[in-house]
C-alpha cells in the first residue's frame, strides 16, 4: 500500500493533527488524525503505539542498522529454518518458497497472481495441526485483486506491483470494531477513513485491514509509519476490502471474506502469507 503517507517523516513524530496522506488506491485520501481514540486490543496490547527507540530501526528515509535490516528485509522471514516442507509443501508452493515459511507456522494464506503483470489474484487458505502434519485447506477459494502493475520481487514507492514473498501477518486494525479476531486489533475509525463518499466501494476499503509484514516492525500497530529500511523499497502494504479495483500494492479480497480470514487467523499459529505470481511461488530453483 505504498504512498499512502506523507513522506519524509520521522519515525515516532507527533501526530497530534490530522493530516490528509495519498493512499494505496489510486486517487483517494486516507486521513490520518491521532487525536481521535485509538484502541489496540489483543495480545501485545499493552505496548506504547509508539515505535520504540530499542528496536534499532532506522527513521524513516535513513539508511538502516545492518542488524535490522537482517531482521526486516524484504521477502525475507525470520525465523525461516527451511523444514517447512518436512510434512509437504503448501500446494501451488515449490521449493524456494516453502524454504522461506517457518516450521512453527500453522496457518499460510496463499495470493496468487497468473503471472507477474497480472492484478488479481486466487486466495486460498491453509492450515496443518502441527509442524509435521500435513496441510489442508481451509474454507473455499477467493479471487483477490493486487497491484494494478502486477508483482514484482523488487517493489519500490510508487511502482503499483505487489512484493513477491513470504511475510508473517502479526497485527490487524480497521475503521470498524474488532469482528472477533484473535489477532491484536487497532481500532481506529479516524486513521481508516478514506476520502471516498459513503456508498462507494473506496470509503469501505479500511473496515479491516491485516498488516503484511514487509518493510515493518512486526507485531506494531498497521498504523505504525516506522520503514526500518527507509522509503525507498516501500511499505504499508496490507490485506484490505477489496474496493472494485486493482491496489497500489496491497491484496484485497471481499470484506465478507476478510472477516472470515480475521476470525480464522491466530498468533499462535504464526500465520503467513505467500503471494506473487504462480511462476515464482512454484518455482523450485
Amino acid at each position: 500500500m505504498a504512498d499512502h503517507r506523507n513522506r519524509p517523516r520521522r519515525a515516532g513524530a507527533a501526530r497530534g493533527r490530522s493530516v490528509a496522506v495519498g493512499v494505496a488506491a489510486a486517487g483517494v485520501t486516507l486521513v490520518v488524525g491521532a487525536a481521535s481514540a485509538v484502541h489496540f486490543s489483543g495480545p501485545g496490547s499493552e505496548r506504547d503505539p509508539r515505535p520504540s527507540a530499542s528496536v534499532g530501526a532506522a527513521s524513516a528515509g535513513s539508511a538502516p542498522s545492518a542488524a535490522g535490516a537482517e531482521r526486516v528485509r524484504p521477502n525475507r522471514v525470520v525465523g525461516a529454518d527451511g523444514t517447512a516442507g518436512a510434512s509437504g509443501a503448501v500446494p501451488g508452493i515449490g521449493a524456494v518458497m516453502s524454504a522461506k515459511i517457518p516450521r512453527d507456522a500453522l496457518q499460510v494464506i496463499v495470493a496468487s497472481g497468473a503471472d507477474r503483470d497480472t492484478n488479481t489474484n486466487n486466495v486460498t487458505l491453509w492450515q496443518r495441526a502441527n509442524p509435521d502434519a500435513p496441510w489442508e485447506p481451509f474454507g473455499a477459494p477467493l479471487t483477490g485483486r493486487n497491484g494494478a502493475n502486477g508483482w514484482t520481487f523488487t517493489h519500490h514507492e510508487g511502482d503499483l506491483r505487489s512484493p513477491i514473498g513470504v511475510f508473517s501477518l502479526t497485527a490487524a486494525g480497521g475503521r470498524l470494531p474488532d469482528p472477533g479476531t484473535g489477532m491484536p486489533y487497532e481500532y481506529r475509525p479516524a486513521f481508516y477513513r478514506t476520502a471516498a463518499p459513503q456508498g462507494q466501494p473506496m470509503a469501505d476499503a479500511f473496515n479491516y485491514v491485516v498488516a503484511i509484514d514487509y518493510n515493518r516492525l512486526p507485531g506494531r500497530p498497521p498504523s505504525d509509519p516506522t520503514r526500518p529500511l527507509g522509503d525507498q523499497v516501500g511499505g504499508d502494504i496490507w490485506l484490505h476490502v477489496d474496493h472494485r479495483s486493482p491496489t497500489r500494492g496491497c491484496v484485497a479480497v471481499e470484506q465478507d471474506a476478510l472477516t472470515s480470514i480475521l476470525r480464522w487467523l491466530k498468533p499462535t499459529a504464526h500465520p503467513m502469507i505467500v503471494m506473487g505470481d504462480v511462476g515464482d511461488l512454484g518455482a523450485d530453483i
